[in-house]
């Protein structure tokens, strides 16, 4: 495919940018070298290639849904610089709010 000036015309209104005429020539040189190479790629053989949607072929892998503590609250509590029977204290961080 052969870029002329009308095409980057077109591109330019439907892109809205203007370019001037060196940046015209610029871009049809850089169009040209991309065309041709897409053109390269229709050369190769693809027969028997499968199309890739999806990079691996695995479907909806997902772990099963189970609860479980990986922590016990006795070990969280260990190391809390601050706590009760139950709980992590922290100190308080609003400020100036009155209720």
């Amino acid at each position: 495919m052969q870029v002329n000036d009308e095409i980057i015309d077109k591109l330019s209104n439907l892109t809205k940018l203007t370019f001037n005429p060196q940046e015209k020539v610029a871009i049809k040189s850089d169009l040209e070298k991309i065309l041709n190479f897409m053109e390269k790629l229709n050369e190769l053989d693809t027969t028997g290639v499968e199309p890739l949607i999806y990079i691996n072929e695995d479907v909806n892998v997902v772990r099963a849904d189970e609860v479980h503590y990986p922590i016990s609250k006795e070990a969280a509590l260990m190391n809390a610089p601050l706590k009760n029977a139950d709980y992590i204290k922290v100190p308080k961080f609003v400020k100036g709010t009155k209720y």
